[in-house]
C-alpha cells in the first residue's frame, strides 16, 4: 500500500494559507500571503527536497496544481523544477477535463476521499502533497494522509485557512523527527498511529 506524506508550512496558530507568495490566496480577505519565504536557508530547502525526493508522485488539489503549473514547466533557476516536471502527478478535481495541461499528470475525478483511497491501494511509490489545504483537509477527515511534515514559522496571524480547522476529525501521531533551523522554523514529521 502506498503512503501519503503531506509537507505543510504552518504558522504557529496552524494557518497554512499563501505560503509563498502575496497573491497566492487572498480568500476571505486574507492580507499575508508570502510569508514563508523570509524564513528560508539550507536547512529548509534541504527538508523540502528530501520530503519530495522519498516519494515518487504528487498529489494535487486543483488550485495547487494550477499555481504550480502556472509557474514551475518553465523555471530554470531552482533545482526543484526538472524533478517537478518529471515525477507523476496525480490532481484530484471534480472541475478540471481531462488531460491536465503538466507533462505526467492524471486527472483523479469524482470524490477526493475515495479516488485517492483507491490510489492508495495501487502498486507504486508513496505519494507527496505540498499545499492543497482543502485536499488536505479532506484526506485527513478519512485517515487517508500517513505522515505530515509540519515547517512551523515562528508568526502567528489570527486568522486565514488552517491546517487543522475547528472541528477537525480525531486523529493520534507519533513525532519520528524534528530539526530546527537557523531562522526559527521547527520542522517536525509526525506519522499516524
Amino acid at each position: 500500500m502506498r503512503r501519503i506524506v503531506a509537507t505543510e508550512n504552518v504558522t504557529l496558530d496552524g494557518i497554512m494559507q499563501a505560503p509563498g507568495r502575496e497573491d497566492e490566496d487572498t480568500r476571505g480577505g486574507f492580507e499575508h500571503g508570502g510569508w514563508a519565504p523570509a524564513y528560508d536557508d539550507a536547512i529548509k530547502g534541504e527538508a523540502v527536497g528530501r520530503g519530495m525526493a522519498s516519494t515518487g508522485a504528487m498529489l494535487f488539489g486543483r488550485g495547487t496544481y494550477e499555481d504550480f503549473y502556472s509557474v514551475w514547466p518553465n523555471r530554470g533557476d531552482n533545482p526543484f523544477t526538472g524533478f517537478l516536471n518529471s515525477i507523476q502527478k496525480y490532481v484530484v478535481s471534480r472541475t478540471l477535463v481531462e488531460p491536465p495541461s503538466w507533462e505526467n499528470s492524471t486527472l483523479l475525478s469524482g470524490e477526493g476521499a475515495a479516488t485517492v483511497a483507491a490510489l492508495k491501494k495501487e502498486d507504486g511509490p508513496d505519494i507527496a502533497i505540498i499545499g492543497s489545504g482543502a485536499l488536505v483537509r479532506s484526506l485527513a477527515a478519512h485517515g487517508l494522509i500517513d505522515e505530515y511534515v509540519l515547517l512551523i514559522h515562528p508568526v502567528v496571524f489570527g486568522s486565514g485557512q488552517r491546517l487543522f480547522p475547528d472541528g477537525a476529525t480525531y486523529a493520534n501521531f507519533d513525532l519520528v523527527d524534528s530539526v530546527s533551523t537557523s531562522k526559527g522554523v521547527v520542522i517536525a514529521t509526525f506519522k499516524l498511529k
